[in-house]
């Protein structure tokens, strides 16, 4: 990024004007003790440990493997070896120094071979231009408004989930489902349940990856969903897959369209991650798809599958990675309760699932506004004392 115009009031100046990189401590597992500081890599948090090597609030980069990763914490904090941290922001708002620092695409600055490396000393010299404290203030205080709601958002989504596994848990595991004083059970087994596999009630259906070599097979409208898309994903909603691919690309791989709301869940290497889409999709090899044979049963089998996760890695096999196959997903044992009972508990798990899809649009939406925002603020494009600030919205 360079520096054409410096809006009235502000200053012309280098990065590390703004703040003063140094680099992260190394620390092993193995050093680490129990406690609540957080240890932050390049891919953000890591791990926790008993012992500060900075105070909050802190910005850190990351230094080597994901290069140019930007992360803020309040806390008290241990910056890993992996990573630049703010030693000193003279100053400044450090949320607007952290935002700032969106503004620019350190992988440019990468001066690793095999390994991605950012050197402190070139980004210190970037060309920047600095705002006073006031604007520097009320920008953190715009866009912090827009990553608190979304951090807020986040937390009621977890709210959601953890409601409906509770209530699994409560109804399936510990056997305390509605009427269960009056129900016999016999070997564990209520009366009215089957022991039955997941064959027995589910469809498993495989995935597939189209020729890459056909270009005329890729950037379609078809939904096609990776494990990276997944894995990274952060609730069991997925609103969209990164990649598309065409009809044709469809027709000639081994792809299958499975409809809206069909449990999508990694089966090879990373196992056990699992996502709903409200529109039909596609997978790559690395998924079982399941569909249940009777749409009531949907909420039911989805918890059931994300408290086996264990189970199932334990039961893949494979040289150079795992894979759970779907002969041994489909013998999987499950204790199958009454119609009645599936469909109470559909009835009151499917609306949550509902409502953090909606937030998770929400989010959506302000990461958007937010990123749209960003770049008109910090070059003075757009007056910040305009800006109205985000409001909550009813799931």
């Amino acid at each position: 990024m360079k520096v054409v115009c410096v809006p009235a009031g502000w200053s012309r100046a280098e990065l590390q004007q703004l703040v003063y990189f140094q680099r992260g401590f190394d620390i092993t597992k193995a050093q680490q003790k129990p406690g609540d500081i957080p240890v932050i890599s390049s891919s953000g948090v890591t791990s926790f440990h008993n012992e500060a090597k900075a105070q909050g609030p802190g910005i850190v980069i990351g230094r080597k493997g994901t290069l140019g990763s930007i992360h803020f914490t309040e806390r008290a904090y241990w910056p890993h070896d992996t990573t630049l941290w703010s030693k000193e922001i003279h100053g400044n708002n450090a949320r607007f120094v952290y935002y700032y620092l969106h503004l620019f695409d350190f992988q440019h600055l990468d001066v690793g071979n095999a390994n991605p490396t950012l050197n402190r000393n070139h980004i210190h010299k970037l060309e920047i231009a600095i705002p006073p404290k006031s604007i520097q203030d009320a920008i953190a205080t715009v866009l912090g408004a827009y990553d608190d709601l979304i951090a807020t958002n986040q937390r009621r989504i977890a709210l959601l989930e953890d409601a409906a596994r509770s209530l699994y848990h409560e109804w399936f595991v510990h056997l305390r489902f509605p009427g269960h004083e009056s129900v016999p059970v016999k070997d564990g087994v209520p009366e009215g349940w089957l022991s039955l596999t997941l064959g027995d009630v589910c469809d498993a259906v495989g995935g597939g990856t189209p020729s890459t070599a056909r270009p005329e097979y890729w950037g379609g409208d078809v939904t096609w969903v990776t494990p990276t898309d997944v894995t990274r994903n952060d609730c069991l909603v997925l609103l969209d897959s990164e990649k598309k691919i065409t009809e044709a690309g469809l027709a000639n791989s081994s792809a299958k369209l499975v409809p809206p709301e069909t449990i999508l869940m990694t089966s090879r290497a990373s196992i056990g991650f699992f996502a709903l889409m409200d529109k039909p999709a596609c997978t790559n090899q690395g998924f079982i798809s399941v569909l249940p044979k009777q749409d009531s049963a949907r909420m039911f089998l989805l918890f059931n599958l994300l408290g086996r996760v264990e189970e199932m890695i334990g039961l893949a096999t494979g040289a150079t990675f795992k894979e759970l196959s779907k002969k041994t997903f489909r013998a999987l044992p499950v204790l199958w309760p009454t119609d009645a009972l599936l469909k109470l508990y559909e009835d009151k798990t499917y609306p949550l699932i509902q409502q953090v899809r909606l937030i998770k649009k929400q989010n959506q939406e302000l990461t958007k506004a937010r990123d749209l925002l960003l770049p008109k603020l910090m070059s003075g494009q757009l007056d910040v004392s305009g800006i109205p600030l985000p409001e909550v919205v009813a799931a």
